[in-house]
């Protein structure tokens, strides 16, 4: 009997070293044939091993990975050897007699030995166990036992699955932090890592619930080539190893047929991103799914922890099953931003990245099914983009952390590809520099969220945005890549529709965008040649702003490593350096451009009719920036008034109230015909839902609020309640500052804020309440940011001193937080 044992065991070896040399037999069919070889091996020796015992009632199973039939060259043999109560006397010995011979040829072996009953007790008091049993596989014995036994573990897993499934999420959200994400991480661990082979068996898991399932598309092929990058990794080294180390990739890349190291990775990265993202999407589903099965209320999260309520966190209430309004053809509906029953795609090629901005604004997830309708309806963006489209895109990468999972989502179905073909080259590309926490196009992402909080400090949050999103667009071409990116971020601007001007800016941002930080730590800023350099680099103040919170934004993006304060401070030092240097520029004064004749009829009647007096004209792109553009900006709102204190806060309320969202404005104010100022104002303006109001009623509302008849305050406040504004972001808080040297006839503040409702309503209550005179304005919204510059004059009409200039400033900051 011994003889034969060690002939099957030598027999059983050598023709597992044959196949795994065979280089023609890789993939799914080596693993298969290798279970199946196993399995042969194995079921002659518990055959044997009975008959020699005189054991019956028996059953050998395989289960985790093996059970799955996925062995790999160095794999574990997860065997469990069940058997009747009544048989424990013998089963000791023919469990050596299984057990002995996998040692002794050096394979590594998890085995127990349980009674039907022990093993779903086991079970049902270890996750793990459950999980491995779910894929538990017959081999030898009575089959019977076996199917018993699938069936009373599928019952189980089944029938507890709402207490299970948010262990076995928490579980994986325990290990996600323990190992990172797999597709950013330089030496990943195949198997444990967030993206990994385990995430995808917990996918597996979760369908064997028929509570949800995972969206299949994609998932099976990037499961498969994490298990071919496995396969490799081991006959590579020898060793059951899930880490893909440095030192072994560029052998695993040849041992796979691939070009190189980067190439391997990439792969790899792709798999782990798709895993990753179909997981994202299953315990959404399954927290879903949980909730409305709830009977009661709760206040704890149903996968075991207290969850935001933008993912889901807390009771489903009928308010929330209603759909919320977000966006143009966009809502809120349990937790998801999804497309409005009335939305149509294939007609309106600016929803996908309108969903988007939606859904990044409100902190909400985009639900599949919407981004794979936007995949598969939308139609392509003209060329140039429409405005629109631009700020869309604009408010999406300014949303913060927010972006990351929407971005993830539209990447996921192709969308980022399609509306930016050059993003190609940097999907999944790896950085092999020990600084870089992300691959490059993560790292671009993730520049854009440090930058969203930087946005501030400058006077274009627009351009610092997409700049942040494009300066490493380069890597992956040959040569400099802040050369390659220069050329690229040129076509990039120019096709999502910034006008020559400020194309021109983001070249720049993107050509040197390391120029700071590199001047800054590796040259003496004593030197005047340094400060000189720097100066004619960027030319002037505008593009140095930009530039320093773009080097900001990129190092913290980068990783700890690559920002510091030390670094900080060197690059603030330069900064100020280059800017003394470069003799800050001011703002242009309001009196420079003298009223068009249009404005000045309208200024005349409203100053012989006492009332307000306006127009709504479309205006296209062309007219506002000087480019040709075909598509339609928006409307524009002349106003003229007779003025008088408070004229912004009434103004701006009443748009809205009537959903007008301000993208740009201009206020000055004038006498036309000697009998007392008028204020005009030149609004463009944008309807936030819907259609635009008719002229008629505008006009009467805003006659209304002049006169004080409507209160303004009351009815923006009665709307928020009824419609309340879910943020899942925090945006910076706002800034107020005083720009000395702007004008000589007035005092200039600065207002930077998160675009809100009301917004400009605010900022006009609070410039009242201090008791200063706005002489003129220009107030722009760019993307998610408002960037607003309020000349203000006191009571004398002369400019504020210094100490009530801060003091007014300090005023309007707080009325905004």
């Amino acid at each position: 009997m011994t003889e034969s044992v060690d002939a099957q065991d030598s027999s059983y070896a050598a023709a597992r070293l044959r196949l795994l040399n065979q280089e023609a037999q890789s993939g799914p069919p080596r693993r298969a044939a290798l279970a199946t070889l196993t399995d042969q091996w194995l079921a002659s020796l518990a055959t044997e091993a009975a008959e020699a015992t005189g054991t019956g009632g028996y059953a050998l199973l395989a289960v985790g990975g093996y059970g799955r039939g996925e062995l790999s060259p160095r794999s574990d043999l997860d065997l469990v050897l069940l058997h009747e109560p009544d048989g424990a006397k013998s089963i000791a010995a023919l469990a050596d007699r299984i057990w002995y011979p996998v040692w002794d040829l050096g394979l590594a072996l998890d085995h127990s030995v349980r009674t039907p009953a022990e093993a779903r007790k086991t079970a049902a008091d270890d996750l793990k166990v459950q999980l491995g049993l779910l894929d538990a596989r017959h081999i030898a014995g009575d089959p019977a036992l076996t199917s018993a036994l699938r069936s009373a573990v599928l019952a189980d897993w089944r029938n507890q699955a709402p207490k299970r499934l948010p262990a076995l999420h928490e579980m994986c959200q325990e290990r996600a932090e323990r190992q990172g994400e797999l597709s950013y991480l330089l030496e990943p661990d195949l198997k444990e890592a967030r993206g990994g082979l385990r995430d995808a068996t917990a996918l597996r898991a979760v369908a064997a619930s028929w509570l949800a399932d995972a969206p299949r598309e994609g998932l099976e092929e990037a499961r498969t080539r994490l298990l071919d990058a496995r396969d490799a990794l081991h006959l590579v080294t020898g060793r059951a190893t899930d880490r893909l180390a440095l030192q072994e990739q560029d052998a695993v890349a040849a041992a796979l047929g691939l070009l190189d190291a980067d190439t391997l990775l990439r792969q790899v990265y792709e798999a782990a991103r798709r895993i990753s993202y179909a997981s994202d999407v299953t315990w959404r589903e399954v927290e879903r799914v949980l909730r409305s099965r709830e009977s009661r209320p709760r206040r704890r999260g149903l996968l075991g922890r207290a969850a935001p309520r933008a993912f889901g966190g807390g009771p489903a209430t009928p308010t929330e099953q209603e759909r919320v309004p977000l966006a143009d053809g966009v809502v809120e509906l349990e937790g998801e931003a999804v497309l409005a029953l009335s939305a149509r795609p294939e007609r309106d090629p600016v929803l996908p990245l309108r969903a988007a901005a939606a859904a990044a604004e409100a902190g909400l997830p985009l639900s599949i099914h919407a981004v794979r309708k936007l995949a598969a309806a939308a139609r392509p963006l003209p060329v140039p983009w429409p405005a629109e489209a631009r700020e869309q895109l604009v408010t999406l990468l300014g949303a913060g952390e927010s972006t990351v999972p929407v971005w993830e989502a539209l990447e996921a179905e192709g969308l980022i590809t399609r509306l930016i073909p050059d993003w190609e080259r940097v999907r999944c590309r790896p950085q092999r520099n020990a600084v870089h926490r992300f691959t490059v196009d993560r790292h671009l992402v993730e520049a854009a969220v440090q930058a969203a909080g930087l946005t501030r400090r400058v006077g274009r949050p627009d351009l610092l945005l997409t700049a942040a999103l494009l300066h490493d667009i380069g890597k992956g071409w040959p040569g400099d890549h802040s050369e390659a990116g220069e050329v690229i971020a040129r076509d990039v601007a120019a096709r999502i529709g910034f006008g020559r001007a400020d194309v021109e800016t983001l070249a720049v941002l993107v050509r040197h965008h390391l120029l700071l930080i590199d001047t800054a730590t590796r040259r003496d800023l004593d030197d005047p040649e340094t400060v000189r350099m720097v100066a004619e680099t960027v030319r002037d103040t505008s593009t140095l702003e930009l530039l320093a919170a773009l080097t900001e934004a990129d190092a913290l993006a980068t990783g700890p490593a690559a920002w510091s304060t030390w670094r900080a401070s060197l690059l603030e030092d330069l900064v100020t350096r280059v800017a003394g240097a470069l003799d800050t520029g001011a703002l242009p004064d309001s009196g420079d451009r003298a009223p068009t004749a249009e404005e000045e009829r309208l200024a005349i009647e409203a100053a012989r009719t006492g009332g307000p007096v306006l127009t709504l004209h479309a205006e296209t792109e062309a007219e506002a920036e000087g480019e040709a553009q075909d598509e339609a900006l928006g409307v524009e709102l002349l106003l003229a008034v007779p003025d008088k204190p408070g004229l912004v806060a009434q103004a701006a309320g009443v748009l809205a109230l009537h959903r007008l969202t301000v993208r740009a404005a201009d206020l000055r104010s004038f006498d036309p015909i000697g009998e007392g100022p008028v204020a005009l104002l030149s609004w463009r303006v944008s309807a936030e839902y819907g259609a635009l109001p008719e002229a008629a009623r505008l006009r009467t509302d805003l006659a209304r609020a002049f006169d004080g008849t409507l209160d303004i305050e009351s009815r923006l406040a009665e709307r928020e309640s009824a419609y309340p504004r879910r943020r899942g972001i925090t945006p910076p808080p706002p800034r107020v500052t005083i720009a000395p040297g702007t004008s000589q006839t007035a005092t200039v503040l600065e207002v930077r804020a998160h675009d809100a409702p009301g917004l400009l309503h605010r900022i006009g209550l609070a410039l009242a309440a201090a008791a200063v005179t706005v002489r003129s304005a220009r107030i722009s919204t760019l993307g998610a940011n408002a960037v607003d510059a309020f000349y203000v004059v006191g009571k004398d009409g002369n400019p504020l001193p210094e100490s009530r200039a801060r003091e007014v400033a300090k005023q309007v900051e707080a009325a905004l937080r």
